[in-house]
């Protein structure tokens, strides 16, 4: 049985940092790519990015280049998602999503976790 465990959402104020934990279990996720996605009420899912596990290549979407970090631990089949200089904007639930292929399209991706709020207050 896969499963994507995120973990490390909080509240924040802006301008400060959260990492959350992307825990993957019960299967080979070697040639897969590992996303990021976030979601607001009434609002699309949204990329934020990804790496692929095999060779740690990331791809980042505007609004959070140069602010987000993803990074992984292949021993313990762990993705992190560092993020620094929070803004209000960066309030959502966020996912973690595995999928075969890096791309911003969530439907490309076969498995999700539960999702984590981050909340970025004023």
């Amino acid at each position: 049985q896969v499963q994507l465990v995120e973990s490390g959402g909080g509240l924040v104020q802006a301008g400060g940092s959260l990492t959350l934990s992307c825990s993957a279990s019960g299967r080979t996720f070697s040639s897969f790519a590992m996303a990021w996605f976030r979601q607001t009420p009434g609002k699309e899912r949204e990329f934020a990015g990804a790496i692929t596990w095999s060779i740690g290549y990331t791809k980042y979407a505007d609004s959070v280049k140069g602010r987000f970090t993803i990074s992984r631990d292949t021993a313990k089949s762990t993705v992190y998602l560092q993020m620094n200089n929070l803004k209000p904007e960066d309030t959502a639930i966020y996912y973690c999503a595995a999928g075969p292929v890096l791309v911003n399209a969530p439907g490309a991706y076969n498995y999700w976790g539960q999702g984590t709020q981050v909340t970025v207050s004023s």
